[in-house]
C-alpha cells in the first residue's frame, strides 16, 4: 500500500507527519477490521481449507509436551486442537469474538486479543500462526508482541498470504470498485509481503530467520468464488451499498471466470504463500 505523502503545511516535521501517518494508520486499520465479520459457520463452509493446508506448520513447529505454546490468529481453533493433542499446553487468541467463542466450544483456551496489541511478557517457548499476519496492518507491533511473548531462544513458526498473493482477484476486485467510484485502496485489509521485506522486519525485531520462502499454492475452493469472496473480501463489498453487493460478487466472478474457473465449473483461487521459521535471540 502507497504510504501517506506530507502536505505542504507538514512538510518539514517529521514529528507531525509521523503522528498524522500513525493516526491515519490506526483510523484505517480500525474501519477495516469493522468491515470484516468473522462467522464461524461461513468460515467452515468456505474456507475449512485454510486449516488444513496449515498441517504442515504443525511439522516445523513441533510442538513437544510441557511446551507452552502461543496460536496467534486461531480462529475456530482447528490448529490449537492440534497442538493441544500434542500434549503442549498452548493459548489461542484472536480479534474475533465469535471465531474465539468457537474455539472455546472445542475445550480451548483461546482469548479475544489484537495480534498488534499482544500482552505476554516471556511466557512462550513458540508462536505458531497461520492464515493470520496478512489480516494485521502494523508488521512491526506484531513482531514486537511475539518478541515480548516468547522466552529467549523461542521459535516462531508461521505462514501468512506473500507476495503476489490472490492478486488475479485483487485485480478484480480493484476493477469492478474502481468502475462503480469506489476507492479499493482505502479498503484494501491485506499486507503481502516479500520474502526480503518481512525477513528485515523479523531481524529488526530480535529474529534468527532460518528459512523463509514464497510457495505459489492455487487452491482449490470448495465452492463458488462468491463464497470466498463474502468470507474474505468484506472490506471490498462494504464500499457499494447492501444492495449492490450481489451484483458486484457477479461482476468480479466473471471477471475471475476466465483465470479461476475451469471447464467443469471447479473454482480456485490464487494463492502465494510466505511460511517461515525464526528464533527469538536467546
Amino acid at each position: 500500500m502507497p504510504e501517506d505523502k506530507p502536505t505542504s503545511g507538514q512538510r518539514g516535521d517529521p514529528a507531525a507527519d509521523a503522528v498524522r501517518q500513525a493516526s491515519q494508520k490506526a483510523s484505517q486499520q480500525a474501519s477495516q477490521q469493522a468491515s470484516q465479520h468473522w462467522d464461524p459457520h461461513r468460515y467452515n463452509r468456505n474456507a475449512g481449507f485454510v486449516a488444513e493446508l496449515g498441517a504442515p506448520l504443525l511439522d516445523l513447529l513441533q510442538p513437544a509436551k510441557g511446551e507452552r505454546v502461543l496460536d496467534l490468529g486461531c480462529g475456530e481453533g482447528a490448529l490449537t486442537a492440534k497442538i493441544a493433542a500434542a500434549g503442549a499446553a498452548v493459548v489461542g487468541v484472536d480479534s474475533s469474538p465469535e471465531q474465539v467463542a468457537a474455539a472455546k466450544a472445542r475445550g480451548l483456551d483461546a482469548r479475544v486479543m489484537n495480534g498488534e496489541a499482544l500482552t505476554f511478557e516471556a511466557e512462550f517457548d513458540a508462536v505458531l500462526s497461520n492464515a493470520a499476519l496478512h489480516w494485521m496492518l502494523d508488521p512491526d507491533a506484531v513482531l514486537r508482541g511475539v518478541a515480548a511473548a516468547l522466552k529467549p531462544g523461542g521459535r516462531f513458526v508461521a505462514e501468512m498470504g506473500g507476495q503476489g498473493n490472490v492478486e488475479t482477484i485483487t485485480q478484480a476486485l480493484f476493477a469492478s470498485l474502481q468502475a462503480r467510484g469506489a476507492d479499493p485502496v482505502k479498503a484494501c485489509p491485506w499486507y503481502f509481503p516479500a520474502p526480503e521485506a518481512y525477513q528485515a522486519r523479523l531481524e529488526a525485531a530480535g529474529f534468527a530467520v532460518e528459512s523463509i520462502a514464497l510457495i505459489p499454492r492455487p487452491t482449490p475452493l470448495p465452492g463458488e468464488i462468491g463464497g470466498w469472496l463474502e468470507t474474505f473480501a468484506e472490506a471490498f463489498l462494504k464500499q457499494v451499498p447492501a444492495d449492490e453487493g450481489l451484483a458486484l460478487i457477479a461482476e468480479v466472478a466473471e471477471r475471475l471466470r476466465p483465470s479461476l474457473c475451469d471447464s467443469e465449473g471447479r473454482w480456485s483461487a490464487d494463492y502465494v504463500r510466505l511460511r517461515f521459521v525464526a528464533r527469538l535471540a536467546g
